[in-house]
């Protein structure tokens, strides 16, 4: 009898073994595709069509949100001067201001004139899909790079997402010139992922590490490890005692300071969103 369930116990070991190395070999299978039914914001990817000191970024989303579920759709070509790349700014949302790991950050990059492109680095969704970390970590969604106006990937979040913070710093992370360097490695990668999709993973394929590695890619060692980088809600003291943007005070005060979120609403919808926010714009309710 024994020697029956100790056989009975090495076939069963041996049957889990089997399965359990045909899930691994079916989820390494899985490959990344440009190519599904994404919803709707997600639907198109940036590419960059560089000429000498200009670069042309196409499919560039201008959507004008009412609400998260209420908007006017739009695409844009945008055309900037690479060598007037002036200014980089640091986009930090938590999405519930009572947890304060969860965050998504996004770089915004500035010409001399004035003229600015965000970048959000996201999860790309297929229509009825939902987001969650732990799905995130087994090859379950895309990753997409979505370039946009200001007005859009940070107004859809400081005006329509009702339970957000979203805080917008001046980085000071490349030092006088790198900028351009910058927003190149950006678009160099938005480039490779339009014809070489990846996988988003929740540890090593975020947003948040993604910023990290080009920001250490222009200056190498920038950026220390740290768990803030894998919680990036923790981010703002990593930003404070590196030197990565300007401060405006303690911390405390600084992230007092930063808040757009009461601005953003306040905009009059004709004004440049940009100036608005950063209080340069009209500040005088419509008429």
């Amino acid at each position: 009898m024994e020697t029956i369930l100790f056989n009975l116990g090495v076939s069963i070991g041996v049957l889990l073994s089997l399965v359990l190395v045909w899930l691994l070999l079916r989820h390494l299978s899985l490959r990344p595709s440009n190519e599904r039914f994404w919803v709707n914001d997600n639907a198109r990817t940036a590419t960059a069509e560089f000429d000498g000191d200009k670069v042309t970024i196409r499919n560039v989303r201008d959507f004008v949100w009412r609400s998260t579920r209420d908007y006017d759709e739009r695409w844009i070509d945008v055309t900037m001067s690479l060598d007037k790349m002036a200014k980089i700014w640091f986009v930090l949302e938590y999405f519930d201001p009572t947890k304060r790991q969860m965050a998504h950050t996004i770089m915004s990059f500035e010409t001399d004139d004035g003229q600015r492109i965000a970048c959000s680095i996201e999860v790309r969704r297929e229509q009825g899909e939902r987001y969650h970390p732990i799905k995130g970590l087994f090859r379950q969604y895309e990753l997409i790079y979505v370039w946009a106006t200001e007005r859009d990937v940070i107004g859809v979040r400081a005006r329509c997402r009702k339970k957000s913070v979203t805080h917008l710093f001046e980085a000071v992370v490349l030092g006088p010139g790198n900028e351009r360097r910058m927003i190149e490695s950006y678009l160099r990668r938005s480039n490779k992922l339009s014809s070489e999709p990846e996988w988003y993973n929740t540890i090593t394929n975020t947003c948040t590490t993604n910023i990290v590695g080009h920001v250490n890619e222009v200056y190498p060692g920038r950026v220390p490890w740290g768990v803030s980088i894998l919680l990036p809600g923790l981010s703002p003291k990593l930003l404070s005692r590196n030197n990565l943007v300007k401060m405006t005070g303690t911390l405390d005060e600084t992230l007092r300071d930063s808040i757009i979120d009461e601005r953003a609403n306040d905009w009059d919808g004709v004004a440049d969103f940009g100036d608005w926010i950063r209080g340069e714009g009209s500040t005088d309710p419509p008429s």
